[in-house]
C-alpha cells in the first residue's frame, strides 16, 4: 500500500448564493482578482465563477440566481468547514479592522495566536473568513512549515503551551546555523560591549 501524495491545494470550491454577491465579496472586499467564469459542468441551473486568492491557486464559487445571500453561520458538526483562512501582509492586515468596518462587517478584532495574528469575520453566507498574517519570515531556503515543525519541537520540549515568538526566533536561529556555513569556529552568542 503506498500513499497518494499531495503537493498544495488545488482549488476550494464553495456553494455561493447569486452571481454578483460573490463577485462583490471575493473581489469587492478580499481583492481576489476574478480570473474564470463557465456554466457548473455538472449542473446547468449554476455557474462556477473563479477567483485568485494571491497565490495563483483558486477559490471558486457555485452560483444560482435563485438563491440568496444568508449570514447564518453555517454549520460546524463534524465533517462542515468551520472556516477558511487567508494570508495577508502585515500592512494589509493593520488595516483590515477599519476597511471591514466601513462595509459594516462585524469582525473579531485582532486576534494573537502566538506564531500568527487573525481577525475573523462571517462572509455573506455565514461562512467564517480568517485573516492571518505570521508574525516571522522564514530564513532563506526555507518555508513557514520549516519554522513551524521546529518551533513547535522547542515549545514541546520546553514544556510551553503553545507556540510563542521565543520559540520562532530561537528555531529560525537554528535554522540558519544548520543551513548556513560559517569560518567561524565558535558561533555561540557573544557581548561585545
Amino acid at each position: 500500500m503506498r500513499k497518494i501524495q499531495s503537493q498544495g491545494v488545488h482549488h476550494i470550491t464553495l456553494t455561493g448564493a447569486d452571481r454578483q454577491t460573490s463577485i462583490d465579496f471575493w473581489e469587492g472586499v478580499l481583492g481576489m482578482p476574478f480570473v474564470f467564469d463557465q456554466p457548473n459542468l455538472d449542473n446547468p441551473d449554476e455557474g462556477h465563477l473563479y477567483f485568485d486568492p494571491g497565490d495563483g491557486r483558486l477559490i471558486t464559487v457555485f452560483t444560482n440566481e435563485t438563491r440568496k445571500p444568508n449570514r447564518r453561520r453555517t454549520p460546524t458538526e463534524p465533517g462542515c468547514v468551520h472556516h477558511l483562512a487567508f494570508n495577508v501582509s502585515r500592512a494589509s492586515f493593520t488595516q483590515a479592522a477599519q476597511r471591514l468596518e466601513e462595509r459594516g462587517i462585524g469582525h473579531s478584532g485582532v486576534k494573537d495566536r502566538g506564531f500568527m495574528d487573525s481577525i475573523y469575520f462571517k462572509d455573506p453566507l455565514g461562512l467564517l473568513i480568517e485573516l492571518a498574517t505570521y508574525k516571522f519570515f522564514p530564513p532563506e531556503g526555507c518555508t513557514h512549515a520549516d519554522v513551524m515543525i521546529l518551533a513547535h519541537k522547542l515549545r514541546v520540549e520546553r514544556g510551553d503551551y503553545n507556540i510563542q515568538e521565543i520559540h520562532l526566533a530561537d528555531a529560525i536561529e537554528q535554522l540558519v546555523e544548520a543551513r548556513q556555513q560559517s569560518l567561524s569556529t565558535d558561533r555561540n552568542a557573544k557581548n561585545p560591549f
